[in-house]
Protein backbone atom coordinates (compact mmCIF):
# COMPACT_ATOMS: atom_id res chain seq x y z
CA UNK A 1 0.00 0.00 0.00
CA UNK A 2 1.10 3.54 -0.66
CA UNK A 3 2.06 5.76 2.24
CA UNK A 4 0.45 9.15 2.91
CA UNK A 5 3.54 10.88 1.49
CA UNK A 6 3.55 8.75 -1.69
CA UNK A 7 -0.18 9.36 -2.20
CA UNK A 8 0.28 13.12 -1.72
CA UNK A 9 3.11 13.17 -4.26
CA UNK A 10 0.90 11.43 -6.85
CA UNK A 11 -1.93 13.92 -6.23
CA UNK A 12 0.45 16.85 -6.73
CA UNK A 13 2.18 15.34 -9.77
CA UNK A 14 -1.18 14.70 -11.46
CA UNK A 15 -2.34 18.25 -10.59
CA UNK A 16 -5.24 16.79 -8.62
CA UNK A 17 -4.11 18.80 -5.57
CA UNK A 18 -3.61 22.49 -6.30
CA UNK A 19 -2.30 25.33 -4.16
CA UNK A 20 -3.60 28.90 -4.48
CA UNK A 21 -6.77 30.78 -3.51
CA UNK A 22 -9.98 28.98 -4.42
CA UNK A 23 -13.68 29.74 -4.05
CA UNK A 24 -15.43 26.43 -3.45
CA UNK A 25 -18.95 25.53 -4.64
CA UNK A 26 -20.09 26.15 -1.05
CA UNK A 27 -18.92 29.78 -1.33
CA UNK A 28 -16.14 29.18 1.19
CA UNK A 29 -12.48 29.91 0.38
CA UNK A 30 -9.46 27.61 0.70
CA UNK A 31 -5.74 27.57 -0.04
CA UNK A 32 -5.92 24.13 -1.69
CA UNK A 33 -8.29 22.49 -4.15
CA UNK A 34 -8.79 18.83 -5.05
CA UNK A 35 -9.78 17.87 -8.59
CA UNK A 36 -9.74 14.07 -8.79
CA UNK A 37 -10.63 14.18 -12.47
CA UNK A 38 -7.03 15.29 -13.09
CA UNK A 39 -5.70 12.22 -11.30
CA UNK A 40 -8.11 9.83 -13.00
CA UNK A 41 -7.30 11.28 -16.43
CA UNK A 42 -3.72 10.03 -16.01
CA UNK A 43 -3.91 6.21 -15.74
CA UNK A 44 -0.13 5.86 -15.40
CA UNK A 45 -0.38 7.77 -12.08
CA UNK A 46 -3.83 6.77 -10.90
CA UNK A 47 -3.20 3.01 -11.18
CA UNK A 48 -0.86 3.12 -8.15
CA UNK A 49 -3.29 4.99 -5.94
CA UNK A 50 -6.28 2.94 -7.13
CA UNK A 51 -4.44 -0.34 -6.49
CA UNK A 52 -3.58 0.81 -2.99
CA UNK A 53 -7.22 1.76 -2.27
CA UNK A 54 -8.42 -1.59 -3.65
CA UNK A 55 -6.06 -3.37 -1.25
CA UNK A 56 -7.47 -1.37 1.69
CA UNK A 57 -11.03 -2.16 0.60
CA UNK A 58 -10.16 -5.86 0.28
CA UNK A 59 -8.74 -5.85 3.82
CA UNK A 60 -11.78 -4.09 5.30
CA UNK A 61 -14.73 -5.70 3.48
CA UNK A 62 -14.84 -9.46 3.08
CA UNK A 63 -18.09 -9.69 1.10
CA UNK A 64 -18.98 -7.23 -1.65
CA UNK A 65 -21.63 -8.08 -4.23
CA UNK A 66 -21.88 -4.71 -5.95
CA UNK A 67 -20.23 -1.27 -6.04
CA UNK A 68 -22.43 1.83 -6.31
CA UNK A 69 -21.01 5.28 -7.06
CA UNK A 70 -22.67 8.69 -7.29
CA UNK A 71 -22.22 10.37 -10.68
CA UNK A 72 -20.29 12.06 -11.98
CA UNK A 73 -17.22 12.17 -9.74
CA UNK A 74 -17.54 8.59 -8.53
CA UNK A 75 -18.03 6.88 -11.90
CA UNK A 76 -14.38 6.40 -12.86
CA UNK A 77 -13.14 5.44 -9.39
CA UNK A 78 -16.12 3.10 -8.96
CA UNK A 79 -15.25 1.44 -12.26
CA UNK A 80 -11.58 1.13 -11.28
CA UNK A 81 -12.46 -0.45 -7.94
CA UNK A 82 -14.85 -2.84 -9.70
CA UNK A 83 -12.13 -3.82 -12.15
CA UNK A 84 -9.50 -4.33 -9.44
CA UNK A 85 -11.87 -6.19 -7.09
CA UNK A 86 -13.66 -8.08 -9.88
CA UNK A 87 -17.08 -6.73 -8.85
CA UNK A 88 -20.02 -5.37 -10.83
CA UNK A 89 -20.15 -1.57 -10.67
CA UNK A 90 -23.10 0.75 -11.26
CA UNK A 91 -23.71 4.44 -10.69
CA UNK A 92 -26.55 6.68 -9.59
CA UNK A 93 -27.35 9.90 -11.44
CA UNK A 94 -28.93 13.08 -10.18
CA UNK A 95 -32.34 13.68 -11.76
CA UNK A 96 -34.38 16.64 -10.48
CA UNK A 97 -31.94 17.01 -7.56
CA UNK A 98 -32.30 13.35 -6.46
CA UNK A 99 -30.00 10.42 -7.09
CA UNK A 100 -31.64 7.58 -8.98
CA UNK A 101 -30.66 4.47 -10.90
CA UNK A 102 -31.04 4.67 -14.67
CA UNK A 103 -29.65 2.74 -17.66
CA UNK A 104 -31.45 -0.37 -16.43
CA UNK A 105 -29.13 -0.60 -13.41
CA UNK A 106 -30.58 -2.68 -10.58
CA UNK A 107 -29.51 -3.58 -7.07
CA UNK A 108 -30.58 -7.15 -6.30
CA UNK A 109 -32.35 -7.50 -2.96
CA UNK A 110 -30.18 -8.84 -0.13
CA UNK A 111 -26.98 -7.88 -1.97
CA UNK A 112 -24.07 -6.31 -0.09
CA UNK A 113 -23.26 -2.93 -1.63
CA UNK A 114 -20.13 -0.81 -1.19
CA UNK A 115 -20.47 2.91 -1.97
CA UNK A 116 -17.35 4.31 -3.68
CA UNK A 117 -16.62 7.99 -4.36
CA UNK A 118 -13.66 10.03 -5.51
CA UNK A 119 -13.80 12.55 -2.63
CA UNK A 120 -15.96 12.54 0.49
CA UNK A 121 -16.41 15.90 2.17
CA UNK A 122 -19.92 16.15 3.63
CA UNK A 123 -21.01 12.61 2.76
CA UNK A 124 -24.40 13.76 1.49
CA UNK A 125 -24.07 12.08 -1.92
CA UNK A 126 -23.12 8.79 -0.28
CA UNK A 127 -26.10 8.93 2.06
CA UNK A 128 -28.40 9.57 -0.88
CA UNK A 129 -27.00 6.36 -2.40
CA UNK A 130 -27.76 4.55 0.88
CA UNK A 131 -31.45 5.41 0.34
CA UNK A 132 -31.35 3.79 -3.12
CA UNK A 133 -29.84 0.66 -1.56
CA UNK A 134 -32.53 0.57 1.16
CA UNK A 135 -35.32 0.87 -1.44
CA UNK A 136 -33.79 -2.13 -3.21
CA UNK A 137 -33.92 -4.11 0.05
CA UNK A 138 -30.15 -4.53 -0.08
CA UNK A 139 -27.48 -3.75 2.52
CA UNK A 140 -24.88 -0.98 2.56
CA UNK A 141 -21.69 -2.57 3.85
CA UNK A 142 -19.57 0.58 3.87
CA UNK A 143 -18.02 3.59 2.20
CA UNK A 144 -14.74 4.08 0.36
CA UNK A 145 -13.07 6.97 -1.45
CA UNK A 146 -9.75 8.07 -2.83
CA UNK A 147 -9.70 11.18 -0.67
CA UNK A 148 -11.46 11.76 2.63
CA UNK A 149 -11.55 15.44 3.44
CA UNK A 150 -14.43 15.22 5.90
CA UNK A 151 -12.21 15.65 8.99
CA UNK A 152 -14.64 13.37 10.80
CA UNK A 153 -17.48 15.87 10.25
CA UNK A 154 -19.29 14.01 7.49
CA UNK A 155 -22.91 12.94 7.89
CA UNK A 156 -21.61 9.38 7.40
CA UNK A 157 -21.30 7.83 10.83
CA UNK A 158 -19.71 4.58 9.62
CA UNK A 159 -16.00 4.15 8.96
CA UNK A 160 -14.81 5.58 5.64
CA UNK A 161 -12.02 3.62 3.97
CA UNK A 162 -9.85 6.08 2.06
CA UNK A 163 -6.49 6.13 0.36
CA UNK A 164 -5.64 9.46 1.92
CA UNK A 165 -7.17 11.86 4.44
CA UNK A 166 -6.54 15.53 3.74
CA UNK A 167 -7.40 18.44 5.99
CA UNK A 168 -8.02 21.56 3.90
CA UNK A 169 -9.17 24.46 6.08
CA UNK A 170 -11.94 26.62 4.63
CA UNK A 171 -12.72 30.25 5.36
CA UNK A 172 -15.64 32.62 5.08
CA UNK A 173 -14.98 35.55 2.72
CA UNK A 174 -15.01 37.95 5.69
CA UNK A 175 -12.40 35.95 7.65
CA UNK A 176 -9.69 35.24 5.10
CA UNK A 177 -6.13 34.76 6.40
CA UNK A 178 -3.45 37.21 5.22
CA UNK A 179 -1.91 34.55 3.00
CA UNK A 180 -5.09 34.34 0.89
CA UNK A 181 -5.79 38.08 0.74
CA UNK A 182 -2.78 38.63 -1.51
CA UNK A 183 -3.74 35.90 -4.02
CA UNK A 184 -6.42 36.34 -6.69
CA UNK A 185 -9.30 33.95 -6.03
CA UNK A 186 -10.37 31.47 -8.72
CA UNK A 187 -13.47 29.32 -8.87
CA UNK A 188 -12.43 25.89 -10.19
CA UNK A 189 -14.34 22.67 -10.59
CA UNK A 190 -17.32 21.38 -12.50
CA UNK A 191 -19.71 23.95 -11.04
CA UNK A 192 -17.34 26.91 -11.20
CA UNK A 193 -16.31 27.19 -14.84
Amino acid sequence: MLSYKESLEILKESKALLDGHFILSSGLHSSQYIQCAQLLSKPYLSKKICSSLAEKINNEFKEIDLILSPAIGGIVIGYEMGKLLNKETIFAERINNNFTLRRDFKIPSSSKVLIVEDVITTGKSSLECVEIIKKSEAKTIGFACLIDRSQGKSVIKSKIVSQIEINIPTYDKKNLPETLLSIKAVKPGSRGL
